[in-house]
């Protein structure tokens, strides 16, 4: 049985939070690693076509998911790009960085809500309990995403990575 993400929104702030079968250096691992963020990073039917990362504070994480799921109508062929920006990061226990939309290039999508992203890797009997907090610069931001179906996309993308690294061990 899958560990189920529970969200919750506080103003302009989306918390979501779910436990992995997993030690927190490895899940650590999964979030700062191009090869591992290559198995599960995106929604089921999508694929990380480029997966550029410096994980360093002031590095970047620059990427593109691509959908090759022809069942996803007008999205087969999509190209999502997007770019993390690391501004601290603490070994096995936290990240924090800003979530653009980007073009191929890294420019910034100033259309589109960027968040200041903090991750949390806790210790919970032998597991990991992961806590990612997105502040969003306003309350009509954060409902943009999650009109987008952004809650979905992170339920899929987390699910890829409970079974990426039940692959693992």
């Amino acid at each position: 049985m899958l560990n189920k993400m529970i969200s919750t929104v506080e103003g302009q702030e989306l918390i979501l939070e779910r436990v992995f079968d997993a030690p927190c250096e490895l899940v650590f691992k999964a979030f700062s690693e191009a090869e591992h963020l290559k198995h599960w990073w995106g929604p089921r039917g999508w694929t990380l076509t480029v997966c550029n990362i410096d994980f360093r504070p002031g590095g970047t994480w620059h990427y593109c998911m691509k959908c090759i799921d022809e069942k996803q109508g007008d999205f087969y062929g999509y190209e999502s790009w997007g770019k993390a920006v690391y501004l601290e990061i603490v070994e096995a226990e936290k990240i924090v960085y800003v979530d653009y939309f980007s073009d191929a290039e890294g420019n910034e999508a100033e259309n589109m809500p960027s968040s200041k992203n903090t991750i949390t890797f806790v210790e919970h009997e032998g597991k990991t309990k992961l806590v990612s907090r997105a502040q969003y610069a306003s309350t009509e931001a954060l409902k943009a995403v999650l009109d987008m179906g952004m809650e979905q996309g992170i339920t899929e993308t987390w699910d890829r990575l409970a079974e990426h690294l039940q692959s693992l061990q």
